[in-house]
């Protein structure tokens, strides 16, 4: 399931590629032809996101909200002067692929394609196109409606403004394990299963641990790391969760791909920190990876 900082790229995308300019949209694929027709012609006046939700607004008091949910991806293409990434989303490779090919840009006119595959939504501008595919979630609401939406999610570590102290809160009044309340969007927005995998294991805790029994300077300490892991993703397009410091040789270090992760998806290999087995199991119905030594 693409992660937060993969929908504050595609708000990113859509404010540089899209905001202003008045969009022709359709659904291909018919489940959204009311939405569609509703926002077609109207101008696109922001995208924002929250957590793993994608905000479109658009003129009229019109907001398109969607979520990709686990297999969902937005792709784009354009003319020779269309900047931006290609596909943003899921199916993707270890670490996001968002690169714009030159080669495949069209010059002259904007002529869209035709649509491949169960498109819900197109959104055509003066450059380039967007094409929505399997979504959990698209919906077309007012300001208001959309904004209630929001409320009811915790709150995102990429926002620079947001505050940690209701993620504190909820987790310090809970009894399920902290690996549980990590993935709980109403808790936290944004955080899926490898930064919750990456981010515990960097602050060496148990996954398993109940949220009531943990203190607000840890819990603080762990919104401060998801934080760090998620701006750069943000800023690189891929989840990169290493750094030198936790290599622990040259040779090895030259070895290790730059998608390589500490502990997520390594079951039964040595933990990159003190070579014990990493353990995964099942919580609240997705796979949890752990070092029963450094997390303990």
């Amino acid at each position: 399931m693409p992660e937060g900082h993969s929908v504050h790229r595609l708000a990113r995308q859509f404010t540089d590629c899209f905001v202003g300019q008045a969009l022709a949209v359709s659904s291909p694929q018919g489940r959204f032809a009311d939405g569609a027709a509703a926002l077609d012609g109207h101008v696109l006046e922001g995208a924002r996101a929250h957590g793993k939700q994608l905000f479109l607004d658009f003129a009229g008091d019109r907001v398109l909200r969607s979520h990709l949910g686990l297999y969902g991806a937005w792709s784009f293409g354009g003319t020779d002067r269309f900047r931006g990434a290609s596909s943003i989303g899921a199916p993707r490779r270890i670490g996001e692929r968002e690169a714009h090919d030159d080669a495949a840009a069209p010059t002259g006119p904007l002529l869209p394609p035709a649509p491949v595959g169960a498109v819900r939504v197109r959104l055509v501008g003066d450059e380039g196109w967007a094409d929505l595919r399997g979504p959990s979630l698209c919906v077309l609401e007012s300001t208001a409606e959309a904004e209630a939406a929001r409320a009811g999610l915790g709150p995102d570590p990429l926002d620079p403004s947001a505050d940690p102290a209701p993620f504190v809160a909820a987790v310090r009044r809970s009894r399920r394990p902290v690996g549980a309340l990590l993935m709980d969007q109403a808790v936290v927005a944004g955080v899926g299963n490898i930064f919750r995998a990456e981010s515990l294991f960097r602050r060496g805790l148990d996954p398993m641990t109940p949220g009531r029994d943990l203190d607000e300077p840890v819990l603080r300490e762990l919104w401060a790391e998801n934080a760090a892991l998620m701006r750069t993703g943000v800023r690189l397009g891929r989840i990169l969760t290493t750094d030198p410091a936790d290599r622990p040789g040259v040779r090895e270090a030259q070895a290790w791909p730059e998608h390589a992760h500490l502990v997520y998806r390594r079951q039964g290999l040595p933990c990159r920190r003190c070579g014990t087995a990493v353990a995964a199991g099942e919580l609240e119905g997705r796979t949890l990876y752990w070092c029963p030594s450094c997390q303990r």
